[in-house]
């Protein structure tokens, strides 16, 4: 596989695309679904809830985590996630200042 050549790109595009890599699977969609509806919850709820496999999570769970999107506390033996609110904000609004861009097309050809 050849190199991403990130160095090509600016800032703001390569930002934009380590963002959506961190979110671009359906089981991490489904964990952020999670800890939006219960604030907080501990790793082996997010397994029962999602049916897949502890490692399969816990991998999933540190992809969200680079991304500073979840926050996690060690309590006891298991870890409590939940979203981390400053972060998810600037993410929202990353998101929406890029899809609020319009191209026009003058001559009305799109």
């Amino acid at each position: 596989m050849g190199l991403s050549k990130t160095e090509k790109f600016t800032a703001h595009q390569n930002e934009l695309a380590v963002m959506s890599k961190a979110l671009g699977h359906p089981a991490r969609i489904a964990i952020l679904d999670y800890l939006l509806k219960a604030n907080s919850c501990i790793c082996g709820d997010i397994v029962g809830e999602l049916g897949l496999a502890q490692a399969t999570v816990s991998q999933h769970l540190k992809e969200l985590k680079n991304l500073g999107i979840i926050k996690g506390n060690i309590e006891g033996t298991s870890t409590c996630y939940c979203i981390d609110e400053v972060k998810w904000e600037a993410i929202s609004t990353t998101f929406s200042k890029f899809f609020a861009q319009r191209a026009a097309c003058a001559d009305g050809c799109c």
